[in-house]
């Protein structure tokens, strides 16, 4: 555990962590050795001794003072550890996870990083506020005082010894149970946590199907499944808590139980076994906090290992510095071979090359490995072969933000940030001017948009944009891509779910974005495949045909096929009748 909180701490505070674990440390000894300085004190005011007695008092105090200065300052040096969890961590985080590659990010991995931000961060910050110190005390204080035992009476120092083994076992029983149970407790409230997210995004699905008010499935089942599983864990770790505790008291009753024997036997005196009674009830008094703590701290310690391996995860390599671009806005993938962690491999060994200011579009059945392409381009993951270049440089010798400098991302999942439609455009471009702004707006049709609503420009579009129609967000996301003005612009499926309105204005867009920009565009609609200078049709992840449209249907391959199904599809339309009502039927 102490490794994992050096990690998240940073290498900026490991010496501060050392300094305090050091101040704790002398702390939990200094403490047993005052209150073993409880023997002769007592042993002597029990005999009459008034001046032995004070000159052990005397004694005590010197240390007392000195435990009491070492408190204070491990309780200092462990609050400011806190606050600098609290205060830094947060950033730390951020800063990494700005560092990782896109491919990174899943609903899995942003639901835990989101729980280890908020809770995590607070329960990691008591670890040096509250938890650590009687835990450590708690071992270090009753191992000061056995080892006192070994000097004072040797025979009670056995029977600690004998002990000792029984309540460690104990306790780790009892510890790892603990933290095993917040383990499995910690992933079904996840769980649940994510099904409560869906649920509430997608009322309108649900209301639409009236599954709104008869309870939602997988949402139920997850809180029964959390449900039990917090049942099961308070089930299996009450018993082991109580076996701790009876642990400790057990080896107080047999320490006065050896004592007493002793005294009976006339092997110690009786004034000497007061004493010595009293300092045994000081070691069992600590064993008893850190049983109580110890569970708390394993569930820390979970938390801390969570986070620790948030910040262990690897960035993807950068150079220190990127290598010139020898052919700004091209784009080339050569001999690229590449699949999703142990899965098959999504492309096989492909190649071609996109010339700047040309669209190129990519075809596919559903799987090819389309939307792969533009990840690669824009470096979401490594390749596993081959080489990716943007600009004629390998996208390996780019620093992140050099390469996205050179592209804008216009994707079908629009997401907008809870800001104005001014703000989410100026992310394209912050320092762009507002003239630059407002032609960028009127260009994607976000001008006609700002005429509609109460606030015009000001108007806040909610998270995610939901106050928006999908054909508005993805209207403003063209918009950001025409003010960013990049030289290369990947568009995945952004006009496949759009009504005629709002292809009409993204068309439109497009057609700005291509006097300046390359376009690698993955598309559907017909429109947009026979505009483009360059066709890849995809299969089963190579390359099976590339040409113009008129090139490729002259070699009646695949992209025929292609051609020939999609013509058919959208040859389809809904007209009504008055003897069946609506019906399919052909033009």
């Amino acid at each position: 555990m102490i490794r994992d909180l050096a990690k998240v701490l940073g290498p900026a505070h490991r010496g501060a962590l050392r300094t305090y674990l050091a101040w704790l440390a002398a702390y939990a000894v200094l403490q047993g050795a005052s209150m073993t300085l409880l023997v002769p004190v007592l042993d002597a005011l029990l005999r009459g001794e008034t001046g032995e007695a004070l000159r052990w008092i005397a004694a005590m105090a010197v240390v007392t003072a000195a435990t009491c200065v070492a408190r204070y300052v491990q309780a200092m040096k462990g609050f400011g550890l806190s606050l600098v969890t609290l205060g830094t961590l947060h950033e730390r985080l951020g800063d990494h996870v700005a560092r990782l590659p896109l491919g990174w990010f899943s609903s899995e991995t942003t639901g835990r990083l989101s729980r280890s931000a908020t809770g995590g961060v607070q329960t990691v910050a008591s670890v040096t506020a509250h938890l650590l110190e009687p835990v450590v005390s708690g071992v270090l204080t009753p191992a000061t005082i056995a080892v006192a035992l070994f000097f004072l009476d040797w025979r009670l120092g056995l029977t600690v010894l004998a002990c000792v083994p029984l309540i460690a076992l104990t306790h780790r029983w009892s510890a790892v149970a603990v933290g095993r149970g917040e383990e499995h407790s910690d992933a079904a409230a996840t769980t649940a946590a994510s099904r409560v997210v869906e649920f509430a995004r997608n009322q309108q699905t649900l209301r639409a199907f009236g599954r709104a008010g008869g309870g939602y499935q997988p949402l139920e089942k997850a809180i029964a499944a959390q449900r039990t599983v917090g049942g099961r864990w308070l089930a299996e770790i009450f018993p082991k808590i109580l076996a701790g505790g009876l642990v400790v008291q057990l080896a107080f009753a047999a320490l006065i139980t050896v004592g007493v024997l002793l005294a009976v036997g006339d092997a110690v005196e009786p004034v000497r076994l007061v004493a010595l009674l009293a300092l045994i009830a000081r070691f069992t008094g600590p064993l008893s906090e850190a049983a109580a703590r110890a569970g708390a701290l394993r569930m820390a310690a979970n938390d801390l290992r969570r986070i620790a391996g948030i910040l262990a995860e690897e960035p993807l390599p950068e150079p220190a510095a990127s290598r010139p671009l020898t052919a700004p806005g091209e784009i080339e993938f050569d001999g690229v071979g590449f699949g999703y962690r142990a899965a098959e491999p999504v492309l096989r060994d492909v190649s071609f090359r996109v010339p700047a200011r040309t669209m190129t579009a990519v075809v596919g059945p559903s799987g090819a490995g389309k939307t792969t392409l533009t990840r690669l381009i824009a470096r979401f993951f490594d390749t596993g072969s081959g080489t990716v270049r943007v600009g004629g440089t390998d996208v390996r010798e780019l620093r992140g933000d050099d390469l996205m400098a050179q592209l804008a991302l216009v994707f079908q999942d629009v997401y907008l940030f809870d800001d104005t439609l001014e703000a989410n455009i100026r992310a394209g471009r912050p320092d762009a001017t507002e003239e630059e702004v407002r032609e960028a707006a009127r260009l994607a049709g976000v001008d006609e948009i700002v005429a509609r609503l109460p606030h015009g420009w000001a108007t806040r579009v909610g998270e995610g944009g939901m106050s928006l129609s999908g054909g508005e967000r993805q209207r403003v996301s063209v918009a950001r891509a025409v003010l960013k003005r990049a030289p290369i612009v990947l568009l995945d499926e952004a006009t496949a779910a759009l009504d005629p309105e709002n292809e009409r204005y993204v068309q439109h867009a497009l057609h700005t974005l291509m006097e300046h920009s390359t376009l690698f565009v993955i598309a559907h609609k017909l429109p947009t495949v026979v505009a483009a200078d360059q066709i890849l049709v995809l299969h089963d992840g190579h390359v099976a045909e590339s040409g113009t449209h008129e090139e490729l249907l002259a070699a009646d391959g695949r992209y025929t096929a292609f051609w020939n199904e999609r013509r058919r599809g959208e040859g389809w339309r809904l007209v009504p009748t008055a003897a069946e009502g609506t019906r399919g039927d052909r033009p």
